[in-house]
């Protein structure tokens, strides 16, 4: 995969060393007209693009000549808003294998209770031989919060498999298939048809809490609540009493705010909670590398960006 374009500049500025250093070894494999740059580098003020992961606040005045912030992922929310704000593009990588990843972590959810293997499951803890009447897919309603690509994207794929699908943003959108609302006034509406709400949501000042108990109390009796957005998303406490008191039957949770999630966390043990690694879905190294070489080299040949981010909405 080697090419011979326009020489770029690549500063990996993320929290995570261990993260930074296999992406620099791939993409020095891979490219042999790209110089890549460790923020402790003292070269990497000559850097053109910087590649984000929790990068650090004062990114620009360690690297004053950037023309490009790249994520490293499909959301940007780990990017400071002083950096979001600071007049540079923002890309984002957008990965169809990860779309359908997360279409099978959605599936593997969704039939984990339409079929009641987590009944099964407590049942077999005490050796219980009990059957449950069959749920048919055309007999569970799905709602998906957050109908950005990827979100457009598990609820046309549940929709083919017979669910009735219902999805709902804060703008406008149309998938064939799938009832589509949106704006505040939809929401009510919205969560009243959700035997099982998949949150997809990106994470903004006007979505941090959002799964809480308000929300929980306008969800039908018995709901299920999967959360692969962002681990501030979901008001903890608020899930806990909600399956505490029955009126919630589970929740899939695959995201936390601190990750590892302590091993002191009350989630691990409550009934009805369904803790995953952070395992629902990733980009691939080859479309991480690929984008962001891509966008690195548009910017400094003045040709569009790839997934460019509106940094007022931040998605």
């Amino acid at each position: 995969m080697k090419t011979h374009h326009t020489p770029l500049k690549i500063v990996f500025a993320t929290n995570d060393s261990g993260f930074a250093d296999r992406l620099i070894s791939r993409m020095e494999s891979w490219y042999d007209d790209v110089t890549c740059y460790r923020l402790d580098d003292p070269e990497a003020v000559n850097a053109d693009v910087a590649a984000c992961w929790y990068p650090p606040q004062d990114l620009l005045q360690t690297c004053p000549n950037l023309k490009l912030l790249q994520a490293v992922s499909a959301g940007v929310d780990h990017i400071p808003a002083s950096l979001m704000q600071a007049g540079l593009p923002v890309c984002r990588v957008v990965d169809e294998g990860q779309k359908q990843g997360m279409l099978e972590y959605v599936l593997w959810g969704v039939l984990h209770y339409q079929r009641d293997f987590d009944k099964a499951l407590a049942q077999q803890a005490d050796k219980v031989w009990k059957l449950h009447p069959q749920r048919r897919a055309g007999k569970m309603r799905i709602g998906v919060m957050g109908m950005g690509q990827l979100g457009c994207f598990i609820a046309e794929g549940l929709a083919k498999f017979g669910y009735p699908v219902a999805g709902w943003s804060r703008s406008e959108k149309r998938v064939d298939q799938v009832s589509c609302l949106w704006g505040e006034e939809d929401l009510p509406e919205f969560l009243s048809r959700c035997d099982l709400l998949v949150n997809l949501l990106p994470l903004t000042p006007a979505t941090d809490g959002i799964l809480n108990q308000s929300l929980f109390q306008q969800l039908p009796q018995g709901a299920v609540v999967m959360n692969c957005g962002r681990g501030e998303h979901l008001n903890e406490a608020d899930v806990i009493t909600a399956l505490e008191s029955g009126h919630l039957r589970g929740a899939v949770l695959d995201v936390f705010p601190q990750e590892p999630l302590d091993t002191n966390n009350p989630l691990w043990s409550t009934a009805g909670v369904v803790v995953t690694p952070h395992m629902a879905s990733a980009a691939s190294g080859k479309a991480i590398l690929g984008q962001l070489v891509d966008n690195g080299r548009h910017i400094l040949e003045g040709k569009p960006l790839l997934h460019p981010v509106d940094t007022a909405k931040g998605y």
